[in-house]
């Protein structure tokens, strides 16, 4: 632990924190409530604060053991990339995941602003922000999809990813938020590009073997 805390102290606060406040809202109804983000009343200046305190609450233990699993597969190597780049490192995780939070909800928010009994929750357009930002500086390692059992590159699975999100938005009616997983994931393109603008072109090099 002292490990983690020392090399990648924002992700391990994080994972952390997710994790406490998710089981604090499994056996407090009026905390789940309240933390959830419901974009007709955002959409109305009120409850503005549910826009994070929804990445902060999961559904159920599945839906938690889900994103910080991916969050702890990604999240912290991401850190440690950051970290070797640039001094402000830590900071710009930080605000990777923070901002993803908050852009991933905005389409949400005006998708669902006259729909008052939607309502969601979880931290998956920030973890989809930091896979994807993860995948920009090492396309080609290898991820498994569920239920394949076969290993892909990272970068086949961003675009197999963003495809299914795009066409599970628009008709799938399992009630999971697509929308925040697939902007999130471009919010962690965006801003990784932002602070590092040479990250476009070693990605490419990557897929071209010129790396």
């Amino acid at each position: 632990m002292e490990g983690f805390i020392n090399d990648t102290p924002v992700a391990t606060i994080i994972f952390i924190f997710t994790i406490v406040t998710s089981m604090y809202a499994f056996s407090n109804a009026e905390v789940y409530g309240k933390f959830m983000l419901h974009p007709y009343s955002v959409s109305r200046g009120k409850r503005l604060y549910s826009v994070i305190t929804s990445g902060l609450i999961h559904k159920d233990w599945g839906h938690l053991l889900v994103n910080m699993l991916s969050f702890y597969f990604f999240a912290f190597t991401l850190e440690k990339t950051f970290v070797s780049l640039s001094s402000w490192g830590h900071v710009q995780f930080g605000v990777l995941y923070i901002v993803s939070i908050v852009l991933s909800d905005i389409t949400s928010i005006v998708k669902h602003k006259e729909d008052f009994w939607y309502n969601s929750l979880g931290a998956s357009g920030a973890v989809c922000a930091v896979v994807f930002s993860y995948i920009l500086f090492y396309p080609m390692n290898k991820m498994i999809i569920f239920p394949l059992p076969i290993p892909i590159p990272a970068v086949l699975y961003g675009f197999l990813f963003l495809g299914y999100c795009w066409y599970a938005s628009r008709n799938s009616r399992d009630a999971i938020n697509h929308d925040a997983h697939f902007y999130g994931a471009l919010t962690g393109v965006l801003l990784t590009i932002i602070y590092y603008p040479d990250i476009a072109g070693y990605f490419a090099s990557q897929l071209t073997g010129r790396g």
